[in-house]
C-alpha cells in the first residue's frame, strides 16, 4: 500500500524540492541556464515575434464556451477572470496568460520557474519571465485592451517575484485568486490541462470583459449627455461628481481622475499656461518617475514643472505630506504645489506655519486646498466665472470619458473602470428620476 505524506516544500543551498503526497519529488536547481532552457526560450522569443498570440487571439471563437476545456478548469479560469478589480487579481491574470502561452509553445518547460539568466539568482531550467511579459505579454493584453496593467508589466507586483518555485507553497501575498491560480499551474504542470485551451478560454473571457465594458461605457455616455440635456448647472454638476467620488469604490483615485478632467478642459480650452501631463498611474512611484504629485503641468518648451497638485481623499490633516513636498522641492523651482481635498482641509496652526516655511525655503506657493476652492481659484485667476457653467459641462464629460477609457492618450487609467461606470450610471438614473437600469455582468 503506497504511503500518503503531507505535500511539502524542501528548500536546499542550491536547489529546491517539490514533494507530493505520494511521495514523488520534482528538483528545481539553482544556477546559470542550461542549454535546454536557452533553446527553449529562443524558441519561445521567435513564436511569439512571429505573432503567435495574436494569431491565436484573431481566431477565437465568438462563444467561449464552445472550446473545449474540463469544467473544473473551467470553473478556475472562470474564478481568475472574475477576481479582477481596480485593486487585485490583474498581475495574477496576467502571470496565467504567460504561463499558459509558454506551456503551449514549450510543453517541457516548467511554468514553476519564473527567473532564468544572468541576475543574482536564476534557476538552470528556469525563463526570464519578466522580460518574456513586458516584451510580449502586456504589450499585447494592452493592444487588444484586455487587461488594464501597467506597462511595465506584471511582475512590478513584487509579491509574484519571490526566488521560490511557484506552487501551493508559495508564501509571498498575492491579491486576487491565488488558490485558483495556483491550483491551474498545478493541473497544468501535470499534464491533467490542455494549456492552449486553456489560454484560448482565458482570452475569449477577457475579449468579452472588454466587450461588455465599451457597451457599458456607452451607456454611461448616453446617460451623461441625457443629464446635460437638463440644463445641468455648474452646482449640480460638481455634486454629482463628488457624491460619485464618495460612494464608489477606490475614492483616492476618483478624485485624481476628477481634478485631471478638469484640467483637460481649462488646457483644452486654451487657459492654461503649459501642459497638461498624462495622468500618472497609480502604481508609478513618484520619485522614480521624478513626479512631484499627481498632476502636473509644465512649460510647453523644456517641461520645466510649473504647477503640482496632489489629490488628497479623506485626508484633511496633511503635515507628513507637507514634509514629503518639501523633500521634492529642494532641487525643483515650481510656481505652485499643494495639495486638493474633497471637503474642508485641516488647517490647524503647524499646518499654517509649515505652509509658509516652505514657501520661503523653496519660493513656491504651497497650498492646501478644498476641491471646490481648487476650482474657484482657477476660474477666479483665469477669469473664467461667466463660463462656469459651460466648463462645468465639458468638465463631466470629460471625467466620465476618462473612467471609459476613451481619453487613454490623457488619463491611463490603468485599473478595471466598470464598477466606477456602473455606479456612475445608477447615480445619473437617480438623478433624473428613473428607475436604475440593470448594470449588472
Amino acid at each position: 500500500m503506497k504511503q500518503h505524506n503531507e505535500a511539502h516544500l524542501k528548500i536546499y543551498r542550491n536547489r529546491s524540492v517539490l514533494v507530493f503526497e505520494d511521495g514523488t519529488e520534482i528538483v528545481f536547481y539553482e544556477g546559470p541556464p542550461s542549454e535546454a532552457a536557452k533553446q527553449r526560450l529562443d524558441q519561445i522569443r521567435r513564436q511569439l515575434r512571429e505573432g503567435w498570440l495574436d494569431n491565436l487571439f484573431a481566431n477565437l471563437p465568438q462563444a467561449a464556451d464552445t472550446i473545449e476545456i474540463e469544467e473544473s478548469i473551467r470553473i478556475l479560469i472562470q474564478q481568475i477572470v472574475e477576481s479582477i478589480t481596480s485593486e487585485n487579481g490583474r498581475a495574477v491574470t496576467g502571470l496565467v496568460i504567460l504561463q499558459l502561452t509558454v506551456k503551449s509553445l514549450a510543453p517541457e518547460q516548467s511554468i514553476r520557474l519564473h527567473k532564468g539568466g544572468r541576475g543574482l539568482f536564476s534557476w538552470s531550467e528556469g525563463l526570464p519571465m519578466r522580460s518574456l511579459d513586458s516584451q510580449f505579454i502586456t504589450p499585447f493584453l494592452r493592444k487588444h485592451d484586455l487587461l488594464r496593467i501597467n506597462k511595465d508589466g506584471v511582475f512590478m507586483t513584487r509579491s509574484l517575484a519571490e526566488n521560490y518555485p511557484y506552487s501551493p507553497f508559495y508564501k509571498a501575498s498575492i491579491r486576487g485568486a491565488r488558490d485558483a491560480w495556483l491550483t491551474l499551474i498545478d493541473k497544468v504542470e501535470a499534464a491533467e490541462v490542455n494549456a492552449e485551451n486553456a489560454l484560448r478560454y482565458l482570452l475569449a473571457l477577457l475579449r468579452n470583459r472588454a466587450e461588455w465594458f465599451t457597451q457599458l461605457s456607452d451607456r454611461a455616455i448616453e446617460a451623461t449627455n441625457q443629464f446635460l440635456a437638463t440644463g445641468s448647472t455648474f452646482d449640480s454638476i460638481f455634486e454629482l461628481i463628488l457624491k460619485h467620488i464618495d460612494s464608489s469604490f477606490y475614492s483616492a483615485r476618483l478624485l485624481e481622475v476628477c481634478m485631471h478632467a478638469f484640467l483637460q478642459v481649462l488646457e483644452d480650452r486654451g487657459l492654461l499656461n503649459g501642459r497638461l501631463l498624462p495622468l500618472c498611474q497609480m502604481r508609478t512611484a513618484n520619485k522614480k518617475h521624478r513626479n512631484v504629485a499627481d498632476i502636473e503641468i509644465v512649460s510647453i518648451d523644456d517641461e520645466i514643472i510649473i504647477e503640482a497638485w496632489d489629490a488628497k481623499y479623506g485626508k484633511p490633516y496633511l503635515l507628513d505630506e507637507l514634509n514629503e513636498l518639501l523633500d521634492k522641492l529642494q532641487m525643483r523651482s515650481l510656481e505652485i504645489a499643494g495639495f486638493v481635498v474633497e471637503r474642508e482641509p485641516d488647517l490647524r496652526p503647524e499646518i499654517l506655519n509649515q505652509i509658509d516655511e516652505i514657501s520661503d525655503l523653496t519660493e513656491t506657493e504651497i497650498k492646501i486646498i478644498s476641491l471646490r476652492d481648487w476650482i474657484e481659484l482657477y476660474l477666479n485667476r483665469l477669469r473664467q466665472q461667466e463660463l462656469r457653467d459651460d466648463i462645468a459641462r465639458e468638465w463631466m464629460i470629460a471625467y466620465i470619458e476618462s473612467l471609459c477609457q476613451r481619453r487613454r492618450d490623457r488619463a491611463p487609467i490603468d485599473e478595471p473602470a466598470d464598477l466606477w461606470v456602473k455606479d456612475w450610471i445608477q447615480i445619473l438614473h437617480a438623478q433624473l428620476e428613473e428607475e436604475p437600469s440593470d448594470t449588472s455582468d
